[in-house]
């Protein structure tokens, strides 16, 4: 449940409430709106005293959640979460935008990618490191010296960087290096990492899980929030369906649904559900104009010769195009496009 402060309530009558739900073992989450004051309820609450809260002089109302997930839903926060990382703010009227290579191959890759990327508005840099693959013989990333690597490209061109992080263990060294944390499909439910990741307070990029449904999804992000980490974007990268045509089926109606269930802003990767460079554009636009609030898309300097995830990656100058393309698109459905990195 959530409850309702009322407008003009002082601290006191806040900690008045947090201390009854606390004295309770009841854990709570403090949500400041635009106009509101909202505190969402953790735990059980057969342990309240039947009207203990509702006779507070700070509560306004209190409001059942009927969703598994209680932090990430929209009840939660009505108005949507925005949150800035750095300068860069996630969930705004502007468009973010992220761009990399799927894999750290060398510094000189990243180099490639980047000097080029900041003219086309990408405030954040991504690239994997840590490469959880299909086959144990296929390239596992650079893990420890790729993040430095991003790290040292990122802060000559002013840019965020993210990167996946597969293994809780990892957690404390990569924070060193990274902005946001990934966490990729196939660790999207694995709930230890999401709680340490929570408990890490670092901003994290939720991928869907190949196979999850959106509630399912947002349980994903519960755990992260459970433990005080509110600094959550979803992304959709595609959901494994019969079709083959390409890697994954995109699905852009998860965009809006999203919208409708959770207060977190959403990031659409159209590279991993293409699977194919000529498709990610279209994909891209689709995004934009569904009402994702930001893109992550595969940069390659030379994509034939990539090490992982080839046929979907852009060469610098087909991202540029795609760029001008989301620009004009942006236009459309009243959102901004960021300006380069001085």
């Amino acid at each position: 449940m959530i409850i309702v402060v009322k407008p003009g309530a002082n601290d006191t009558q806040v900690h008045e409430i947090i201390d009854v739900l606390e004295k309770n073992e009841l854990k709570a989450h403090v949500s400041e709106g635009a106009e509101r004051l909202i505190i969402g309820v953790i735990g059980d609450k057969s342990r309240l005293t039947p009207g203990s809260l509702e006779v507070l002089s700070g509560v306004e109302k209190i409001v059942p959640i009927m969703e598994s997930y209680k932090l990430a839903s929209r009840q939660f926060r009505p108005e949507g979460t925005s949150f800035n990382v750095k300068d860069v703010t996630i969930g705004g009227k502007e468009l973010v935008m992220m761009a990399g290579p799927c894999a750290v191959e060398s510094e000189e890759q990243v180099e490639a990618v980047a000097s080029k990327m900041v003219a086309c508005g990408v405030k954040v840099l991504r690239g994997g490191a840590y490469k959880p693959r299909t086959s144990p013989y296929a390239f596992q990333g650079l893990e420890k010296e790729g993040l430095k690597i991003l790290r040292r490209v990122a802060d000559r061109y002013g840019l965020l960087v993210v990167s996946e992080i597969t293994s809780e263990n990892d957690i404390e060294y990569a924070s060193n290096y990274l902005d946001i944390i990934q966490i990729g499909a196939r660790n999207a439910q694995n709930f230890r990492l999401l709680s340490a990741v929570g408990k890490s307070g670092i901003p994290c990029m939720l991928k869907r899980g190949i196979a999850e449904t959106i509630d399912e999804w947002l349980g994903s992000a519960e755990y992260i929030m459970s433990e005080g980490n509110y600094h959550i974007m979803m992304c959709e990268r595609g959901i494994r369906t019969f079709e083959t045509a390409t890697r994954s089926t995109l699905d852009i109606s998860a965009v809006p649904v999203l919208k409708g269930k959770t207060h977190l802003p959403i990031i659409v990767d159209p590279s991993h559900a293409a699977g194919k460079a000529q498709y990610v554009e279209p994909l891209a636009l689709a995004a934009i104009a569904a009402g994702a609030d930001g893109l992550i898309i595969e940069v390659h300097p030379d994509p034939k010769h990539a090490l992982s995830d080839a046929a979907q990656q852009l060469t610098p100058e087909a991202y540029a195009e795609l760029a001008q393309r989301v620009k004009e698109m942006a236009v459309i459905v009243k959102r901004s496009y960021p300006q380069p990195v001085a």
